[in-house]
């Protein structure tokens, strides 16, 4: 079920560089207005990406190019993330004669006038009459995908005993880097919380360092049929787990990660590993005030808030816009 599905049929695209994090913000944004967007990604050149958001786009990138990903029929909506991707969005305006409503995901860097509609979350400073701004990003952990989770719970999750935690791991990243130091921490942490009788379903994400997903499982070896670690074969059971969590453990380096956790309901434990930003410390501290994080402080606590999901606010104020322009 969809919470914002727009009053006739459209067609999307999501422009995007590959990365994870702004393909969820922006497909769930799509999924959430019940539409079936296409992917179209761009690779610029190594020159054409470092002169971005400012310079233009890669010109073996043209419309009239093999496997441009900008080749027509344009789009009546295009959704984008990432600063490789502001020339791309802005050029496709142009191409489409402006009729493609553009959306960008994000401070583009470029001002107000890189797209249509602008979405930014609250802890960053750009304001403007087309700017969407929100505590946390959209992502694709939508209440009915949770719903039907629980409903029909993974079996290798639901056979571990409850309490169930789930231990979400990120890794390295512009900010943030995982030290020897913070191998041993988490080991420590995934070893406590199983001599504590919790079952501990971990899940690690493109960034995960192997030596840290080493140091866990090593951790929680000596509990066994008290633990789940994905080892990246099939498909990632990480909706299962948020599903079926009683508590989340999750590393401060991913804001989508934070947010998604949230989502759930149940209490989330950050994690902060070493490095960090002024905007994630933000973020942090937002989750915090609002009654659905902590700052891991070496035990699992205890308490309760409503689910915080900014991506049905987001998607229902995009189709408001979009229906608004287009009637216009």
């Amino acid at each position: 079920m969809h919470d914002t599905p727009l009053l006739s049929p459209v067609t999307v695209w999501v422009l995007s560089d590959g990365k994870i994090g702004d393909e969820t913000q922006c497909f769930g944004i799509a999924e959430t207005l019940g539409v079936a967007a296409q992917r179209r990604l761009i690779a610029p050149r190594p020159l054409y990406a470092w002169l971005m958001p400012y310079g233009p786009i890669d010109p073996r990138d043209g419309p009239d190019r093999h496997n441009s990903p900008l080749a027509p029929p344009y789009p009546d909506i295009a959704i984008a993330a990432g600063r490789r991707t502001v020339a791309y969005l802005r050029y496709l305006k142009n191409l489409s004669g402006g009729r493609t409503f553009t959306i960008f995901m994000k401070d583009p860097y470029v001002g107000v006038r890189a797209a249509d509609l602008i979405w930014v979350p609250q802890h960053d400073k750009l304001r403007g009459p087309n700017v969407i701004v929100t505590a946390t990003p959209a992502h694709r952990i939508r209440s009915d995908l949770l719903a039907a989770a629980r409903k029909t719970p993974d079996p290798q999750l639901a056979a571990l005993p409850a309490p169930r935690i789930a231990m979400i791991l990120g890794g390295p990243s512009t900010h943030h880097r995982y030290s020897q130091a913070n191998d041993r921490e988490l080991a420590a942490v995934a070893r406590s919380l199983a001599s504590q009788g919790l079952s501990v379903m971990v899940t690690g994400s493109r960034r995960t360092p192997p030596t840290t997903l080493a140091a866990v499982k090593t951790a929680l070896a000596g509990a066994p049929g008290q633990h789940f670690i994905w080892d990246g074969t099939g498909g990632n059971p990480y909706v299962a787990m948020l599903a079926l969590a009683d508590a989340i453990f999750v590393t401060g380096d991913s804001v989508n990660m934070m947010a998604e956790a949230a989502a759930t309901g149940v209490p989330v434990h950050i994690y902060e590993p070493d490095g960090g930003h002024p905007k994630m410390t933000a973020f942090i501290d937002h989750l915090i005030a609002a009654g659905a994080a902590r700052r891991w402080a070496g035990k699992l606590e205890h308490w309760s808030y409503a689910p915080i999901d900014a991506t049905p606010v987001i998607a229902a104020e995009i189709a408001r816009r979009y229906l608004a322009w287009r009637g216009a």
